[in-house]
C-alpha cells in the first residue's frame, strides 16, 4: 500500500504501541495453494480479542490461497491499532467496531479509512456476573451492593471501547461514587472471572458478544433499560483507504464474508479452545464443516 505519514504525536503513539505489540502471527506463505505473487498483506488486531484473531486467521487462509502473502500482528491498543490503519501500515483491521464501540476512532481517522463491509450484525457490549448470583439480574440491581463486589468492576483495556462505554454507563445509573472501573487487560479480567467463579464469588466484570468465555464461564448478561452500553453493532473489514483499488479481488471476496451466530461461534471455539495452539489446523477443520458458510468463492474454484 502506499504509505502516509502519521503526525508527529501519532507517530510517537504508534512506536509506543509497536513496541508493546505482542507476537505476530506467522504470515501465510505460498503452501502449494497459490499463495505469494499478488503482494503483501497485513492484518492487525488487538492482543486477546479473539474476534480479531478468528476472522485474521481465516483471512490468512483463504487470502493465501487468492495469491497473497498475508501476516498479522497485534497491538495492545485500539488507538494504535487505528492509527497504523490510517496511516497505512497496517492494511486491515478485520473486525472492527466502527458504528459505535469504535466510532471515536472513525471520527478521527475516517478520511483515511475504508470499509469494506461487515462479516456479523448483532454485536453488544456486556455488563457481566457469575449465573449464581440470583438477585443481580440487571445493571440497576448494582446499585447499593458495591461492597459486594469490593467497590470494582473488573474491566480489561484501558483504550477499549467497551471501556469508554462503560465509564459513561456509571453515571447513567447512578454507579459511579460506588463502583470504580478497574482496567487492564482483557486476559486480566478473564484470570479474575476464572478464578472468582470456580470459588462462586461474587464478581462484575465488562464483556461483549460474539465472545467465547460467555460459553466457557458461567456468566450471564445483565439487563440495560437505559440503553447505557450501546445498541447491537456489526463487525466490519476496515481498511487503509484504497486498499480496494489496489487488492480489487480480495476486497470483493472479503465484502461477500457474513457469518451467522452458529458459523462465528464453531469458528472461534476451533480457534481459541479446540486448536489453541495450531490456528491452521482450527481454520482448515472450520472450512471442512463450514462449506459454504458464506457467499465468497476463491477465483481458483470459480
Amino acid at each position: 500500500m502506499k504509505r502516509r505519514f502519521l503526525t508527529p504525536f501519532v507517530a510517537a503513539v504508534a512506536a509506543l504501541g509497536l513496541a508493546l505489540t505482542g507476537c505476530s502471527q506467522e504470515a501465510s506463505k505460498d503452501d502449494g495453494s497459490g499463495g505469494g505473487d499478488k503482494g503483501d498483506i497485513k492484518l492487525g488486531y488487538v492482543t486477546g480479542w479473539t474476534d480479531g484473531q478468528s476472522i485474521s486467521l481465516l483471512l490468512e487462509d483463504q487470502l493465501g490461497k487468492m495469491g497473497y502473502n498475508v501476516e498479522t500482528e497485534t497491538f495492545n491498543d485500539a488507538a494504535v491499532l487505528y492509527a497504523g490503519v490510517a496511516n497505512g501500515d497496517i492494511d486491515m483491521y478485520p473486525s472492527s467496531w466502527p458504528e459505535v464501540t469504535h466510532k471515536q476512532y472513525i471520527d478521527e481517522y475516517g478520511d483515511d479509512l475504508e470499509d469494506l463491509g461487515a462479516y456479523y450484525d448483532n454485536a453488544v457490549l456486556t455488563i457481566a456476573v457469575p449465573k449464581y448470583m440470583k438477585d443481580i439480574n440487571s445493571i440497576e440491581d448494582l446499585k447499593g451492593k458495591g461492597k459486594d463486589f469490593g467497590g470494582e468492576i473488573i474491566g480489561i483495556e484501558p483504550g477499549a471501547g467497551l471501556t469508554k462505554a462503560t465509564k459513561e454507563m456509571l453515571p447513567e445509573y447512578g454507579l459511579d461514587g460506588e463502583y470504580e472501573l478497574v482496567t487492564s487487560s482483557t486476559a486480566a479480567m478473564l484470570t479474575e472471572l476464572g478464578n472468582a467463579t470456580e470459588a462462586e464469588k461474587d464478581i462484575v466484570v465488562t464483556l461483549w458478544r460474539p465472545f467465547w468465555a460467555n460459553n466457557e464461564y458461567p456468566v450471564k448478561d445483565l439487563k440495560d433499560p437505559k440503553g447505557a452500553m450501546g445498541d447491537p453493532e456489526k463487525l466490519h473489514f476496515t481498511a487503509t483507504k484504497g486498499f480496494g483499488e489496489e487488492f480489487s479481488d480480495a476486497a470483493d471476496y472479503i465484502g461477500n464474508i457474513k457469518l451467522d451466530d452458529k458459523q462465528y461461534g464453531d469458528l472461534e471455539d476451533l480457534v481459541v479452545n479446540e486448536y489453541k495452539d495450531d490456528g491452521k489446523k482450527a481454520i482448515a477443520e472450520w472450512l471442512k464443516a463450514n462449506p459454504d458458510a458464506y457467499e465468497g468463492e476463491l477465483p481458483d474454484e470459480k
